[in-house]
C-alpha cells in the first residue's frame, strides 16, 4: 500500500519515517521506546499491526516484526496471539520525579517509592466512584476543605493511629508537600525559625526555603530529637515551632517512643511552639506495641498541626492527605488552603474515601507492611553489616559512612 494512503488512517503510533536511520530495526525500536517512556503512548495501548505499520513505513516486514521484538525483550510491549501487541502496564513507570536525564541503567536512591502493586484496588475503587449518584457533585468548588463524609472516613482511617478530632478540624489537602506548604504559609512568618531533625525531611528544607522560613538543627539520638537540645536553643534563639516525622523519621527511619514524645510535649508547652507532626508512616507501626505510641497531637492538641498523608499507605498517585489542627489556627489555615488551592480535587477524595469505607485502604496497607518486610529483609542480605537501628518496615534505610566523605566525592564513585 502506497505511504500517502495513510496520511488520514488512524493508527495508535504514527512514527516519523524520516526520523529513521540503519539499521532501520534499532532506530524503530528505539523511537517506540521513547513514546513509550515519555508517555506518548499509555499503558495498555495496541500498537498498528506489523504488516500495517510496514505498509505505512514503507519498510520490510521482518524490520517491524524486529523492533517489537527488542521492545518485548525490554518489557516495553506484550504480544497476546489473536489480538495484537500493547503497551505493557508498567512500562513507562518512572522511578524518578524530576531529572529526565538520568540514565535507565541507574536506580534514583533520592526518592521513596511506595509500593504501587495495589494499584488496582484504587482502580476498583475509582470504578465504584463513577457509578455514583452524586457524581457531578465532586466537581465543583463546593465544600473546599471537604466533603463532611469524606472527613468523617478521614477521622475513622486515623483513629487507628490514635487520633481523634471534629469533623470541623480536619481539611483534605493535596498530599504532604501541599499540606507543608499550606501550614508554613499560614501559620509562620519569613524570618521565623522552626526546630527541625539534625537530619530531616529534605522535602520541607526546600519548602521551607522557598517561603523564607529558617530551619534550626537539633541534635538526637536513637529515638529522635534531644528534649535538652531543643530547651537550650529555644534559650539562645527565638524557636517558634518544631518539624518532626516520629513514626519514621525521613531519611534516619528512627522512631520516637512515648516518652520522647512526652518530654518534647512539655518543652512545647513551655515554649508555645507549633508542632508540624508529619505522619505519614503511622500506619507501619499500628498493632505493633513495641513500635507504637500515639501522636504528638494528642499530649498538645491546640499547639499542633497534625498531617496524615495517604501516599504511603494507600496511593502516591492521588495525592491526598488529611490536614488536623488545633482549633486556634483554623482562620489562617482555611485562608492558606484557598489561597494556595481553592480546593483539593474532591474526585481524588472519594476514591480515598472509598477505599477507606470498604475496608480496601486496610488490606492494601498490610500489603505494602508485607513488601516492606521483605525489602528490608533483602537489604540487610545485601549490607549485613549496617546499622539495626529504625523502623523495621521503613520504605528507606539510612546507611551511614565512617569514611569522611564529601557528596562530591561519594557521587564520583558511581
Amino acid at each position: 500500500m502506497p505511504i500517502n494512503s495513510f496520511t488520514d488512517y488512524p493508527m495508535s503510533w504514527k512514527p516519523e519515517r524520516t526520523a529513521l536511520s540503519r539499521p532501520l530495526y534499532l532506530s524503530l525500536a528505539s523511537l517506540l521506546e521513547h513514546d513509550i517512556t515519555n508517555g506518548l503512548l499509555a499503558p495498555g495501548t495496541r500498537l498498528p499491526p506489523q504488516r500495517e505499520l510496514a505498509d505505512f513505513l514503507d519498510v520490510n516486514f521482518t524490520t517491524i516484526t524486529r523492533a517489537y521484538k527488542l521492545c518485548e525483550l525490554k518489557g516495553l510491549i506484550y504480544a497476546v496471539t489473536g489480538s495484537g501487541t500493547f503497551v505493557s502496564p508498567n512500562a513507562a513507570r518512572c522511578s524518578i520525579t524530576i531529572s529526565k536525564e538520568m540514565s535507565h541503567e541507574c536506580i534514583e536512591l533520592g526518592f521513596v517509592e511506595s509500593f504501587e502493586r495495589t494499584n488496582s484496588f484504587v482502580a476498583e475503587a475509582a470504578r465504584k466512584v463513577m457509578e455514583k449518584g452524586y457524581l457531578e457533585q465532586l466537581f465543583n468548588y463546593n465544600h473546599p476543605t471537604g466533603m463532611p463524609h469524606q472527613k468523617a472516613a478521614a477521622l475513622n482511617w486515623m483513629k487507628s493511629f490514635g487520633m481523634d478530632a471534629d469533623i470541623e478540624q480536619v481539611c483534605i489537602v493535596s498530599g504532604a508537600q501541599n499540606a507543608l506548604a499550606i501550614t508554613l504559609l499560614g501559620l509562620f512568618e519569613p524570618g521565623q525559625r522552626i526546630a527541625v531533625d539534625m537530619y530531616t525531611y529534605a522535602n520541607f528544607i526546600e519548602i521551607s526555603k522557598s517561603l523564607r522560613v529558617k530551619l534550626v538543627p537539633i541534635p538526637g539520638d536513637e529515638h529522635g530529637m534531644l528534649p535538652h537540645a531543643l530547651e537550650y536553643q529555644c534559650q539562645q534563639s527565638d524557636i517558634h515551632g518544631v518539624f518532626v516525622m516520629p513514626s519514621c523519621s525521613n531519611p534516619t527511619a528512627i522512631v520516637m517512643p512515648e516518652y520522647r514524645k512526652k518530654e518534647l510535649a512539655a518543652l512545647i508547652r513551655k515554649h508555645r511552639l507549633i508542632v508540624i507532626e508529619d505522619d505519614p508512616h503511622a500506619f507501619l507501626s499500628v498493632h505493633t506495641p513495641d513500635l507504637y505510641s500515639p501522636p504528638i497531637y494528642r499530649l498538645v492538641p491546640e499547639q499542633t498541626i497534625y498531617i496524615c498523608s495517604t501516599s504511603k499507605s494507600i496511593c502516591s498517585g492521588l495525592r491526598v492527605a488529611y490536614l488536623v489542627f488545633g482549633d486556634v489556627f483554623q482562620k489562617r489555615i482555611h485562608e492558606a488552603i484557598f489561597n494556595m488551592n481553592v480546593k483539593t480535587s474532591s474526585l481524588d477524595a472519594e476514591i480515598v474515601t472509598e477505599l477507606i469505607l470498604s475496608g480496601k485502604a486496610s488490606a492494601m496497607s498490610e500489603k505494602k507492611k508485607r513488601l516492606a518486610l521483605s525489602a528490608n529483609r533483602l537489604f540487610d542480605e545485601l549490607f549485613p553489616h549496617s546499622p539495626r537501628t529504625g523502623h523495621p518496615l521503613s520504605y528507606y534505610r539510612w546507611l551511614p559512612i565512617s569514611d569522611p566523605a564529601t557528596g562530591t566525592r561519594l557521587e564520583s564513585f558511581f
